[in-house]
């Protein structure tokens, strides 16, 4: 949207996520993320959205259904995933990358709370002047999830 060489973009790498994007799944933050970052790239007028399709951190969605019944009987998601013969996270962020390299955009300000995102665009040699902090507003349903993604995960939260 907007020029997005004037200045370092607004960019979220958003990995699709059917049963929060879509179905308004409480399980997770992916949808409210994906508005968030939507509205912030209108108000400045300016940005990019790559939405990757890696459903279910990169495990496809019958796997990701899978992990939500391992862990309605109590896994966390990085359990259930490891449960299923995966890795904690199976996404990769080469292609985005790419993207914006096809784009022109060299630098960005990465809308996200995943060190991974910004380490993969890092190598792709595209600098991330900014980490914008991606922080949905917690519900009850996701807070394990959102737990783990921290603990775990090493995802970087201000208000967790």
């Amino acid at each position: 949207m907007g020029d997005v060489h004037a200045s370092p973009p607004l960019v979220r790498i958003h990995s699709q996520c059917l049963t929060g994007d879509v179905f308004g799944s409480l399980r997770c933050d992916c949808r409210q993320q994906l508005e968030m970052a939507l509205a912030m790239i209108a108000d400045e007028g300016a940005g990019i959205l790559i939405y990757e399709q890696q459903e279910g951190r990169g495990i496809g969605l019958m796997a990701k259904l899978q992990a939500y019944e391992l862990q309605d009987s109590g896994l966390d998601t990085v359990e259930a995933n490891q449960k299923l013969g995966f890795k904690a996270d199976h996404r990769e962020f080469a292609l985005p990358g790419e993207i914006l390299k096809s784009l022109g955009v060299s630098q960005v300000r990465l809308l996200s709370n995943n060190p991974d995102k910004v380490a993969a665009l890092e190598r792709a040699g595209i600098k991330v002047v900014e980490r914008v902090p991606c922080e949905a507003a917690s519900n009850i349903h996701a807070e394990d999830y959102l737990k783990t993604k921290k603990d775990k995960m090493g995802h970087l939260f201000t208000s967790r």
